[in-house]
């Protein structure tokens, strides 16, 4: 057990070094942690510091790819659990430093016994990997009312179970989970490389749900980061909050004190959707139809009725004939903050491709990822909004669903990822 927490301490105190510091504080203290095959330090440009008030990969520069993954908990020991969150919290540390997730490695160990790292990022940079956790409602009471764990008065009220919206087709399969993974980089077997190997490391205690892979970002969360382009070829989260407005991202993304338990200040809440887009109908709307519906122009990504793409959209303008330029069921109009008692979400959703259905047409889409402060106030009335009155919704349908609560940041090498929750 000591062993375990030195080794722990090892790897988030070099973690928190931070990108400049990563190199240098391996070169001094190389015998913190080796590794692979051999005993110098993975190169580690890209690094995203692992440590810090909040979780990395929430207001990170959005990543171009996305492996997220929902668990369940298999265990009814609650010290596995929190064993099992303390050697993730290791593992992530060490692979978000460009490092394999255990000390022998994926080639350092003997060989008849299995490697700690399963080896498809040996040689690969950090690629901007961040790894990011959260915590489903169903932790708190499984699917019958049990509270396996002792936590179920820990539950935070905003965590409450979303509600079905119209048009929802949600698949039970594919939606909710105790657990969730969201690991984000710039090469995709990065982002694989993690979650496939903090599965390996939970086997026995979690077993996956579901997983989504994603590419292609949906959304900027940085001033730094031109917007990019959906499925539907429009420029997408054009006013999404950005890492740069701190002031917005307390009022509607950081949890404060007083909001709920104390464990999740500092914290956010993470909803997922995965929103087939059916994209062969879409692609036979005539241009006009699809700026009218989205309420943009395709092009530029201005407003109808503005020139520039961060024009504020004018909700009150009229056309020759008195109707609003903006349509009453155009997207940006319902979505606006105004609309929505001034609610604000930081969206970080990726495309998806998943094959074809079978019939001819692609099965692919959005996969969206939102971060609030409060989901009963922020994406609840939102969706509400949008799934009653978007006539962008012919074009969409959702079939999976989750919610969970992202606690803050790793501050340290004594703490990990859910230690004021099972304090």
């Amino acid at each position: 057990m000591t062993d375990s927490i030195v080794s722990r301490r090892r790897a988030i105190a070099l973690a928190g070094v931070g990108v400049a510091g990563v190199a240098g504080a391996a070169a001094v203290g190389g015998a913190l942690i080796k590794g692979a095959a051999d005993d110098e330090p993975h190169p580690a440009e890209g690094a995203v510091a692992f440590t810090g008030e909040h979780q990395a990969g929430i207001v990170t520069p959005a990543q171009d790819r996305l492996h997220f993954v929902a668990f369940d908990v298999i265990t009814k020991d609650r010290e596995r659990l929190v064993g099992m969150l303390k050697d993730w919290t290791t593992a992530a540390a060490r692979m978000t430093a460009g490092r394999d997730a255990g000390e022998v490695g994926a080639v350092g160990g003997i060989p008849e016994a299995p490697p700690d790292d399963t080896g498809e990022a040996l040689g690969l940079p950090p690629s901007g990997l961040t790894i990011t956790v959260g915590f489903g409602p169903t932790l708190f009471r499984d699917a019958t009312g049990k509270d396996r764990f002792g936590i179920a008065d820990r539950r935070p009220p905003a965590l409450a179970d979303l509600p079905h919206f119209p048009g929802d087709r949600l698949d039970d399969t594919i939606s909710g989970g105790d657990l969730c993974v969201q690991a984000c980089a710039n090469d995709p077997q990065v982002a694989v490389h993690a979650i496939r190997n903090l599965a390996r490391i939970g086997m026995g205690v979690v077993s996956v749900r579901w997983s989504q892979l994603g590419f292609g970002r949906t959304s900027s969360t940085s001033k730094t980061q031109a917007t990019p382009r959906n499925l539907f070829g429009f420029k997408d989260g054009t006013a999404n909050l950005k890492s740069e407005e701190t002031e917005l991202l307390r009022d509607h993304l950081w949890v404060q004190p007083g909001d709920g338990p104390e464990w999740m200040t500092g914290g956010s809440y993470l909803v997922s959707r995965k929103i087939r887009m059916i994209v062969e109908t879409w692609d036979r709307s005539s241009l006009a139809e699809q700026e009218m519906i989205v309420g943009r122009r395709k092009g530029s990504g201005a407003p109808l009725g503005g020139r520039d793409e961060f024009d504020e959209p004018d909700l009150a303008a009229k056309d020759a004939d008195g109707e609003p330029v903006l349509a009453k069921t155009s997207h940006v109009r319902l979505a606006h903050p105004t609309m929505n008692g001034g609610a604000r979400l930081l969206r970080r959703g990726y495309n998806f491709v998943d094959g074809s259905d079978g019939l001819g047409r692609l099965n692919a889409g959005l996969f969206f990822i939102a971060y609030q402060r409060d989901p009963r106030k922020q994406f609840v009335p939102i969706q509400r909004n949008l799934s009653r009155m978007d006539e962008m919704n012919e074009y969409l349908k959702p079939v999976s669903q989750a919610l969970f609560a992202c606690p803050p940041g790793v501050t340290g090498p004594a703490d990990y990822w859910g230690r004021a929750l099972f304090a």
